[in-house]
């Protein structure tokens, strides 16, 4: 894993993914377009039942919000619902037209809410500007992690609320991970968080123990720190299978895959480490 790559290459790799396929588009296969955004929402939804809950949509009632990477604006339409005025920012050209997309086609009204293409480690905004900040499995994926992340800080009021997930590490998707290019490729050696870097969604992307993620707040100014542990559908292999893995040697996998066992121990070793910290 060469972590010196040159972070304007790496980022524009980055960008590159997520323009070919923003995040859940995967699961929309309708024609109408209405009907399209509403699979993109429902299978969000149902395979990560406990995104609602923990974005707390409801809390943004009389507040600015900040999403940070849009994808194709299933979080983002909620935000809009509840916020005074919604804020989101994508890398991608694709996320932003989606999700204007999603809104004009659903009547959401345009003064409610901001679109816009930006760096999330170069946030366009003044200090001090947004009650809430969101981003959901976004900032692993950016070259400076720990920038975006003072970043958020920066344009957060004081007293506002961050809540964000980054990708845990054990988990089980590490370890199929593992299997797969460490020690299925005679490296057994290899960590979970290489492995992650080199081959887990857009070019490194990284994984956090819980203590690396609750340093990352902590040393981003952040207090009042919760993080919490959640199993992710990664973990039960039960995802749409990108082309990538789309051949007989994964769908095996996928047959004899030990869900019981992943059920069985629970949340510990969840892909998803979901995090809540405050401006002071």
């Amino acid at each position: 894993m060469d972590i010196t790559t040159d972070k304007a290459t790496a980022k524009a790799r980055v960008k590159e993914h997520w323009e070919r396929e923003t995040c859940g588009i995967r699961y929309a296969e309708a024609e109408d377009r209405k009907e399209y955004f509403r699979q993109i929402s429902a299978a969000r939804y149902d395979l990560e039942p406990y995104i609602p809950p923990f974005a707390d949509f409801e809390s943004a009632a009389g507040k600015t919000v900040l999403e940070i990477g849009v994808g194709a604006g299933s979080d983002f339409e909620n935000w809009c619902k509840y916020a005074d005025h919604a804020t989101g920012i994508d890398l991608t050209e694709a996320a932003i037209r989606l999700t204007t997309e999603r809104l004009t086609l659903n009547d959401v009204p345009a003064e409610r809410y901001s679109l816009k293409t930006a760096d999330a480690e170069n946030l366009p905004f003044e200090d001090n500007s947004f009650d809430i900040v969101y981003t959901w499995g976004v900032l692993l994926c950016t070259p400076d992690t720990e920038r975006a992340y003072r970043e958020a800080f920066r344009v957060l009021k004081p007293g506002g609320i961050l809540r964000t997930m980054v990708y845990h590490v054990p988990s089980w998707v590490g370890l199929q991970l593992y299997l797969l290019y460490g020690l299925g490729r005679g490296n057994p050696r290899a960590t979970m968080k290489q492995v992650m870097f080199e081959h887990l969604e857009s070019p490194g992307t990284k994984g956090y123990t819980v203590a690396d993620g609750e340093q990352l707040l902590a040393s981003a100014g952040f207090t009042e720190i919760k993080a919490t542990t959640k199993l992710a559908v990664g973990d039960f292999l039960d995802i749409k299978l990108s082309r990538k893995y789309d051949s007989p040697k994964f769908k095996l996998l996928r047959r004899i895959y030990p869900r019981w066992l992943v059920r069985l121990l629970g949340d510990k070793y969840g892909t998803n480490l979901m995090m809540t910290a405050i401006k002071p």
